[in-house]
């Protein structure tokens, strides 16, 4: 196992880390509904609060964050870990959300009906070279109507001025990333623990025969109890795609062959994000049991547009 430098604990449920140029890294708790800043050494701050479920986070070409809002899960707590349960009590819809790091104003760019758009539970998120981000909706189990729902990605703008399902249906898709070159979408799915590939046309469209059974071209699936969560992409193009179950990080390559598996210690590995002088230091929510984490990684990741 890889060795880790614990950034912060306490954590309710963690995701969506960003690196920020002070040093700090900013993630989501999606079990209280906050936005916390988080220091090396272990102190933190709230910067925001808007509810329900904040998940993915990037910061957009405004430097403001960009949050995937899921509306919110119930939660269970059994052998030390905090786990996500079916649609929360108090769901209060998906939607995109645009947060101003310094005073903590929180305004919905997107929610269902714009545009025609339905939004049930938004997840990960990645801009862009023209300033449009893609984003994936998770969707909803709800246990006691015995349903999930059929969901797909999609893509956006940052002014507000446009939103659309460009991929549908997809299996519960979670992390999303672009290909250094722009020219390719992955798409990592949950339950199937699929990544999927998509050739990118334009911006915000991908093409629609890319595969025998639609656009999209399975690319890789492990073997094992492994579920895919987010992921992140490298400079040279391998896709890093936190795995739970089996926990720790799968890195696949552009051609689907896993490089490596860096294993973590919580079962439920949610993300990685890069940052650092050289792009290889890497964070690591480990959402059950509340850990932001550090460690070195052997390539660097690759730069964000923002």
């Amino acid at each position: 196992m890889a060795e880790f430098e614990l950034i912060a604990d306490g954590l309710r449920f963690p995701e969506g880390p960003v690196v920020m140029d002070d040093g700090s890294v900013i993630v989501t708790e999606i079990a209280p509904g906050r936005i916390t800043r988080c220091w090396p050494g272990g102190r933190k701050e709230v910067i925001a609060t808007p509810g329900g479920g904040p998940n993915g986070l990037a910061i957009g070409p405004d430097g403001k964050l960009y949050c995937c809002n899921n509306g919110g899960f119930n939660y269970v707590e059994s052998n030390g870990y905090l786990a996500p349960h079916g649609i929360a009590d108090d769901y209060s819809g998906g939607r995109i959300e645009r947060i101003d790091i310094a005073t903590g104003a929180v305004e919905v760019l997107y929610q269902t009906g714009d545009h025609g758009v339905v939004l049930r539970g938004p997840n990960d998120i990645m801009f862009d070279a023209h300033g449009g981000f893609w984003f994936t909706d998770h969707g909803k189990v709800d246990y006691e109507k015995r349903c999930h729902d059929i969901v797909g990605i999609f893509y956006a703008k940052a002014d507000g001025s446009f939103i659309e399902e460009v991929i549908f249906p997809s299996n519960n898709p979670n992390g999303v990333g672009i290909s250094p070159d722009g020219n390719t979408l992955y798409a990592a799915e949950t339950y199937t623990c699929r990544l999927m590939k998509f050739h990118i046309t334009a911006p915000g469209k991908v093409a629609a025969d890319a595969g025998p059974g639609g656009p999209g071209i399975p690319l890789y699936r492990p073997a094992g109890y492994k579920f895919f969560d987010s992921l992140a992409m490298e400079a040279n193009g391998n896709i890093c795609v936190a795995t739970i179950g089996e926990c720790g990080i799968s890195v696949v390559s552009p051609q689907g062959e896993l490089v490596e598996f860096v294993a973590t210690d919580d079962i439920f590995t949610t993300n990685i994000a890069f940052g650092g002088s050289d792009m290889q230091d890497a964070y690591i929510t480990l959402s059950g049991t509340g850990r932001l984490v550090k460690t070195r990684w052997k390539r660097p990741g690759l730069a964000l547009q923002y």
